[in-house]
């Protein structure tokens, strides 16, 4: 029999359909790869970098949250013991200047001037 086949009147012949691919230099086709390889890599090396900053800052971030976190664990144990820490005290007159180096940061300054008011 014969290949070609008959549908709606048409005789269609076997084979690929559309249009046949343009020869392709080896040579042109092996170095646009390697182009690409090269930019995937350094697209994958920027990543990295950036995802690597990313958690060294979220890690100091952490870490001076932790700071705070046992700063507060202090006053609180001391309170307990019914003292009031300078820090504290120096927040209730409003006397920032007097507090020591790291002792607490403006946020923690503004609640506690905020509660205080709120009580008064």
């Amino acid at each position: 029999m014969d290949d070609n086949k008959m549908v709606a009147g048409k005789v269609k012949k076997p084979g690929k359909r559309g249009r046949k691919p343009a020869k392709i230099d080896l040579k042109a086709k092996l170095e646009r790869s390697r182009q690409s390889a090269r930019e995937c890599r350094a697209r994958k090396k920027l990543r990295y970098q950036y995802l690597e900053e990313l958690v060294s800052s979220k890690e100091r971030a952490i870490c001076a949250l932790r700071e705070e976190l046992e700063m507060y664990k202090q006053w609180c144990s001391a309170m307990d013991q019914g003292k009031i820490p300078s820090e504290i005290k120096a927040l209730l007159t409003g006397d920032e200047q007097k507090l020591p180096p790291g002792g607490s940061s403006t946020k923690t300054s503004k609640n506690k001037n905020n509660i205080s008011s709120s009580n008064g």
